[in-house]
């Protein structure tokens, strides 16, 4: 999946946080439930207008652009 088909932006949605797409559902809130010790099949439970393949996918954007932040500081 590509980042559009993962998460928008709208100012007229949510104030222009960043969403997952075709949601409300704010892309943080993900990272709050994980860090909370929360897994993946709660925060999908608690929204399930967002699908596991848009979860993993954002988490798999953030890993790899924190991987190539870390490599390019390397």
């Amino acid at each position: 999946m590509n980042i559009k088909q993962l998460v928008e932006v709208d100012p007229e949605k949510m104030s222009g946080v960043p969403v997952f797409t075709g949601t409300r559902v704010p892309i943080n809130h993900l990272f709050e439930y994980l860090e909370g010790g929360d897994n993946l099949d709660e925060f999908l439970n608690q929204f399930p207008s967002v699908t596991r393949e848009q979860a993993l996918g954002v988490l798999e954007l953030s890993k790899e652009s924190l991987l190539s932040q870390y490599e390019i500081a390397a």
